[in-house]
């Protein structure tokens, strides 16, 4: 059975955007979820509200997490939405430095063990009701070949979930039931696909 941990921000997490109180869908209809159906052992490791880690202290816990569940065949990471919608001043080349700068902490605990790191530039923001910014449109459009050089750079696989037809909420950042089953169904294959290469 393979393993993975999955870290991100709320769209890992599974949140429900009908929820007022940060509910989250039920797990069969959670990315996450689906995986586990399909054989795979899943640690969700995904918050509302993440933003990539830049203190030392979230850095050395986030690595700590990480460390906690040995040397998983896979450790996926997608995050970013939140970098941008919380910082106006924030451009897709910002973002992907706090970005390479966790994997590489990330890289350097795990030196020497077998674990995978899959880089998911997650889809882009739609117009929606968390959205109004052209600025937020327009930049999350470009994390994906920005995190693409960044998986180049560290020598570690990258997927487009912009590719992959991600049915986004109404707040123009949270994905549909639709949403869950697309993703999965494309990074399932993904995962499949880089197993037999």
């Amino acid at each position: 059975m393979k393993r993975i941990v999955c870290f991100g921000d709320s769209n890992v997490y599974g949140y429900d955007p009908r929820s007022w109180l940060g509910d989250r869908y039920p797990e069969d209809v959670r990315w996450t979820g689906r995986l586990k159906t399909a054989g795979w052992t899943i640690q969700n490791e995904g918050f509302n509200g993440q933003e990539i880690p830049t203190s030392q202290w979230e850095q050395d816990h986030w690595c700590q997490r990480l460390l906690r569940f040995g040397a998983p065949d896979w450790a996926l990471v997608m995050l970013g939405g939140n970098d941008l919608l919380c910082h106006p001043q924030f451009t897709a080349e910002d973002v992907a430095r706090r970005m390479e700068a966790l994997l590489r902490l990330f890289l350097h605990v795990t030196a020497g063990e077998s674990t995978r790191f899959l880089l998911v530039s997650p889809p882009p923001m739609i117009p929606g009701t968390w959205t109004g910014e052209r600025r937020l449109l327009r930049e999350s459009v470009r994390l994906a070949p920005n995190y693409q050089q960044v998986a180049k750079t560290l020598g570690i696989e990258f997927a487009d979930a912009g590719q992959w037809e991600v049915d986004l909420a109404f707040d123009g950042v949270h994905f549909l039931p639709a949403g869950h089953a697309s993703f999965a169904g494309n990074l399932l294959a993904y995962l499949e696909n880089q197993d037999q290469s």
